[in-house]
């Protein structure tokens, strides 16, 4: 049984999908640009901002638009804040089952504080985190460890008695380049089964996670 655990957020707690959905829509129809399928943009949303825009707007994350265009996204992805998104279905329970259970959690992810404190803080499911660690608290984001060395150190516990959970391969390279167990949500944004090494265990969905996290 592990002494914490450690989430990425997006694709993992938090279903932003369809906040960045709308964010994005609204973006394209200001420039006058053809929306894209959702399950397109749904499928991309682990890889972020600049990867969106690029998509968006056909345009290579070089182009000296994208950059601009990227803080446009940012800025209307602020208004949607968990205007649509909220945590998955099952999550807020096996986090209640975690503090049922006296292990601490805490979030590492590469989202920006600007946009992950105001979620903390907003979707109840979270209230009981113990840390937020964020790439402005840090010199490199995943698949660097750096950040979940930090969440363990926050939560006082060793990397090898962690389990950090996500959605994308950095996720998983981070964790076991940090030292801990990793998990992959399969009902996230990105990964799947053969993605990975086959050791390594997955969750279809939500409600999977408490029961793998106690094989660990």
């Amino acid at each position: 049984m592990p002494k914490g655990v450690l989430f990425d957020l997006d694709g993992t707690l938090l279903d932003s999908a369809p906040d960045f959905i709308a964010s994005l829509d609204n973006l394209l129809s200001k420039h006058n640009q053809p929306k894209l399928d959702p399950k397109i943009i749904r499928s991309y949303v682990s890889d972020g901002s600049w990867k969106l825009t690029s998509l968006g707007f056909n345009i290579d994350i070089s182009d000296r638009k994208c950059a601009a265009l990227r803080e446009e996204l940012l800025d209307e992805y602020e208004t949607n804040l968990l205007k649509y998104g909220r945590a998955f279905d099952g999550i807020k329970e096996m986090l209640l089952s975690l503090d049922q259970d006296n292990i601490p959690y805490g979030i590492v992810t590469n989202k920006p504080l600007r946009f992950a404190k105001p979620i903390l803080m907003n979707e109840a499911a979270f209230k009981n985190c113990k840390t937020l660690v964020c790439p402005e608290h840090l010199d490199a984001i995943k698949p660097d460890p750096e950040g979940i060395l930090l969440g363990c150190k926050d939560l006082g516990i060793q990397p090898a008695d962690c389990i950090y959970i996500g959605d994308h391969i950095k996720d998983l390279e981070a964790g076991i380049n940090a030292g801990t167990n990793v998990i992959a949500c399969y009902f996230g944004y990105s990964i799947k089964p053969s993605d990975h090494n086959k050791d390594i265990l997955g969750a279809n969905h939500p409600n999977e996670l408490y029961e793998l996290i106690y094989k660990i």
